[in-house]
């Protein structure tokens, strides 16, 4: 195998791990206990009023 294989084919892998582990963390981030109130003021926001949201 030549170094540009190696390369490439290192680089791909990382590249796979880096992208799945920043996709589990974004999946897992509304989840975590600090943003239970945002996530449910979020949640609400729809049902406000128009006096009441702005």
């Amino acid at each position: 195998m030549t170094d540009y294989e190696t390369l490439r084919r290192l680089a791909d892998t990382v590249g796979l791990a880096a992208m799945a582990v920043i996709f589990v963390l974004l999946c897992a981030w509304p989840f975590l206990p600090g943003r239970r109130d945002t996530n449910r003021r979020m949640a609400q926001s729809i049902f406000e009023g128009e006096d009441d949201g702005e």
